[in-house]
Protein backbone atom coordinates (compact mmCIF):
# COMPACT_ATOMS: atom_id res chain seq x y z
CA UNK A 1 0.00 0.00 0.00
CA UNK A 2 1.48 3.36 -0.96
CA UNK A 3 0.87 6.47 1.04
CA UNK A 4 0.10 9.69 -0.71
CA UNK A 5 1.93 12.68 0.66
CA UNK A 6 -0.45 15.42 1.65
CA UNK A 7 -0.03 18.64 -0.28
CA UNK A 8 1.90 21.33 1.52
CA UNK A 9 -0.14 23.70 3.65
CA UNK A 10 2.71 26.17 3.63
CA UNK A 11 1.66 29.63 2.49
CA UNK A 12 2.51 33.24 3.34
CA UNK A 13 0.11 33.43 6.29
CA UNK A 14 1.50 30.22 7.81
CA UNK A 15 5.05 31.49 7.36
CA UNK A 16 4.08 34.81 8.99
CA UNK A 17 2.68 32.89 11.97
CA UNK A 18 5.85 30.79 12.16
CA UNK A 19 8.07 33.89 12.08
CA UNK A 20 5.92 35.63 14.71
CA UNK A 21 5.96 32.67 17.13
CA UNK A 22 9.64 31.99 16.51
CA UNK A 23 10.77 35.54 17.21
CA UNK A 24 8.60 35.69 20.34
CA UNK A 25 10.83 32.85 21.62
CA UNK A 26 14.02 34.52 20.37
CA UNK A 27 13.27 37.77 22.21
CA UNK A 28 13.13 36.04 25.60
CA UNK A 29 15.82 33.42 25.01
CA UNK A 30 18.73 33.87 27.47
CA UNK A 31 21.39 33.35 24.77
CA UNK A 32 19.75 34.90 21.70
CA UNK A 33 17.53 37.57 23.24
CA UNK A 34 20.37 39.95 24.12
CA UNK A 35 21.91 39.63 20.63
CA UNK A 36 18.64 40.17 18.75
CA UNK A 37 17.19 42.80 21.09
CA UNK A 38 20.36 44.89 20.70
CA UNK A 39 20.29 44.59 16.90
CA UNK A 40 16.56 44.81 16.10
CA UNK A 41 15.05 48.24 16.66
CA UNK A 42 11.64 47.61 15.08
CA UNK A 43 10.40 44.08 15.70
CA UNK A 44 7.30 44.40 13.50
CA UNK A 45 9.44 45.52 10.56
CA UNK A 46 11.97 42.78 11.28
CA UNK A 47 9.24 40.13 11.27
CA UNK A 48 7.82 41.48 7.99
CA UNK A 49 11.31 41.32 6.46
CA UNK A 50 11.87 37.77 7.72
CA UNK A 51 8.43 36.66 6.54
CA UNK A 52 9.34 38.00 3.10
CA UNK A 53 12.69 36.20 3.30
CA UNK A 54 11.14 32.84 4.24
CA UNK A 55 8.39 33.21 1.62
CA UNK A 56 11.11 33.76 -0.98
CA UNK A 57 13.03 30.72 0.26
CA UNK A 58 10.17 28.27 0.78
CA UNK A 59 7.57 29.47 -1.72
CA UNK A 60 9.86 30.99 -4.37
CA UNK A 61 7.92 34.20 -3.81
CA UNK A 62 10.85 36.36 -4.93
CA UNK A 63 9.69 39.06 -2.51
CA UNK A 64 12.81 39.49 -0.38
CA UNK A 65 15.33 42.16 -1.26
CA UNK A 66 18.25 42.07 1.11
CA UNK A 67 21.65 40.67 1.95
CA UNK A 68 21.55 38.30 4.94
CA UNK A 69 25.34 37.82 4.90
CA UNK A 70 26.01 41.56 5.17
CA UNK A 71 23.46 41.91 7.97
CA UNK A 72 25.02 39.08 9.97
CA UNK A 73 28.56 40.32 9.38
CA UNK A 74 27.56 43.66 10.94
CA UNK A 75 27.00 41.79 14.22
CA UNK A 76 30.53 41.00 15.46
CA UNK A 77 29.28 39.25 18.61
CA UNK A 78 27.61 36.38 16.74
CA UNK A 79 29.20 33.05 17.61
CA UNK A 80 28.66 29.45 16.50
CA UNK A 81 26.59 28.70 19.61
CA UNK A 82 24.12 31.40 18.55
CA UNK A 83 23.52 29.55 15.29
CA UNK A 84 23.09 26.25 17.16
CA UNK A 85 20.53 27.75 19.54
CA UNK A 86 18.72 29.56 16.70
CA UNK A 87 18.40 26.31 14.76
CA UNK A 88 17.19 24.45 17.85
CA UNK A 89 14.42 27.02 18.46
CA UNK A 90 13.54 27.00 14.74
CA UNK A 91 13.24 23.22 14.79
CA UNK A 92 10.98 23.29 17.86
CA UNK A 93 8.78 26.05 16.44
CA UNK A 94 8.39 24.50 12.99
CA UNK A 95 7.40 21.19 14.59
CA UNK A 96 4.84 22.94 16.78
CA UNK A 97 3.18 24.85 13.95
CA UNK A 98 3.66 22.91 10.72
CA UNK A 99 2.89 19.41 9.58
CA UNK A 100 5.82 17.01 9.45
CA UNK A 101 6.79 17.47 5.81
CA UNK A 102 6.57 21.29 5.91
CA UNK A 103 8.52 21.40 9.18
CA UNK A 104 11.20 19.17 7.64
CA UNK A 105 11.40 21.40 4.57
CA UNK A 106 11.73 24.59 6.63
CA UNK A 107 14.39 22.98 8.83
CA UNK A 108 16.37 21.87 5.77
CA UNK A 109 16.27 25.42 4.40
CA UNK A 110 17.34 26.88 7.75
CA UNK A 111 20.16 24.38 8.17
CA UNK A 112 21.51 25.09 4.67
CA UNK A 113 21.27 28.86 5.10
CA UNK A 114 22.85 28.67 8.55
CA UNK A 115 25.79 26.65 7.20
CA UNK A 116 26.31 29.23 4.48
CA UNK A 117 26.19 32.14 6.94
CA UNK A 118 28.58 30.44 9.37
CA UNK A 119 31.00 29.70 6.54
CA UNK A 120 30.79 33.29 5.31
CA UNK A 121 31.45 34.57 8.82
CA UNK A 122 34.38 32.22 9.41
CA UNK A 123 32.58 30.29 12.15
CA UNK A 124 32.73 26.52 12.61
CA UNK A 125 29.86 24.58 11.05
CA UNK A 126 29.06 22.88 14.34
CA UNK A 127 30.06 23.61 17.94
CA UNK A 128 32.01 20.37 18.24
CA UNK A 129 34.07 21.30 15.18
CA UNK A 130 37.50 22.24 16.42
CA UNK A 131 40.79 22.73 14.67
CA UNK A 132 43.26 19.88 14.72
CA UNK A 133 45.53 20.02 17.75
CA UNK A 134 48.78 19.20 16.02
CA UNK A 135 51.79 19.57 18.20
CA UNK A 136 54.83 20.91 16.42
CA UNK A 137 58.01 19.28 17.66
CA UNK A 138 61.12 21.31 17.07
CA UNK A 139 64.51 19.87 16.16
CA UNK A 140 66.84 19.25 19.05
Amino acid sequence: MTSMQEPSKLDASRIALLVDCFYAKIRVDPLLGPVFNAAVHDWEEHKRTLTSFWCSVALQANSYRGNPMAVHRMQPGIRAEHFERWLSLWKTTTRELLDESDAKLMLEHADRIGRSLRLGMGLPERLETRGLAIQVIGKA
